[in-house]
């Protein structure tokens, strides 16, 4: 595991990681540099643990840069993947409230920065700035709906139908537009994308396989899709 680097994000190169945060857009540009403030910078190079599964966090943990994956691993020792996360989203937060232990691991996707900030800092914000505990708990209650939807989906709907749903989340959420339709940037490997769903990696390969024969998307190596017909996804 390589060292981390620290830096304070006033110093940062890039725009400071809090005005691109859901939770906190209800601040001020005052109230944001206070918060800036707090912030500690970490690096994590792509396969390095963010967090272990068991851990007791004493931060709250906020993506700059970069992209992760949440996952744990089954009875059957298979890994799965509940999230994945990238800038402006965060995790930690239980721990900030309570003494509880991580139920999941963190992952770096690729070369990440992430801004963490001390569970007694986080809760003086929550005391002087209450619109920042509200925020979280709509994020918290929306990343319940989204658990509940794909544990409900699992067991109902079958792989096409939740091939076609990632690509879809995909292309909204990291696909560029492209003269023959929308490239996008596989956050997941062929593996990753069937812990995500709950197949097999040689049924992913084989219904993208069938997508690409019906012309509705080309695969372009392993890391990217371009998807031309995104109607037909829909369908």
């Amino acid at each position: 595991m390589s060292e981390n680097k620290k830096c304070n994000c006033d110093n940062c190169l890039h725009k400071l990681c809090v005005e691109r945060v859901p939770i906190f857009s209800g601040l001020n540009s005052e109230e944001l540099s206070k918060v800036a403030t707090l912030i500690v910078k970490k690096q994590y190079e792509k396969g390095e643990l963010i967090i272990m599964e068991e851990s007791y966090l004493e931060n709250l943990i906020i993506i700059d840069k970069g992209k992760v994956k949440v996952f744990r691993y089954t009875i059957e020792g298979k890994e799965q993947i509940l999230y994945i996360f990238d800038h402006g989203d965060f995790f930690g937060e239980k721990n900030l409230l309570n003494n509880q232990q991580s139920t999941y691991n963190v992952e770096a996707l690729e070369t990440t920065y992430i801004c963490m900030i001390n569970k007694n800092d986080f809760q003086n914000l929550l005391i002087n700035y209450p619109k920042i505990g509200i925020k979280i708990i709509e994020e918290l209650c929306s990343r319940m709906d989204k658990i509940e939807s794909s544990v409900q989906n699992m067991g109902t709907k079958n792989i096409e139908w939740r091939i076609n749903s990632l690509l879809l989340d995909f292309a909204e959420r990291y696909g560029k537009k492209h003269p023959n339709g929308v490239i996008v940037e596989l956050p997941l490997s062929r593996e990753g994308i069937a812990n995500y769903i709950g197949t097999a990696r040689e049924t992913v390969s084989r219904k993208l396989s069938v997508l690409q024969d019906e012309g509705v998307i080309d695969m372009i190596g392993n890391k990217q899709i371009l998807i031309r017909d995104i109607d037909a996804l829909m369908n």
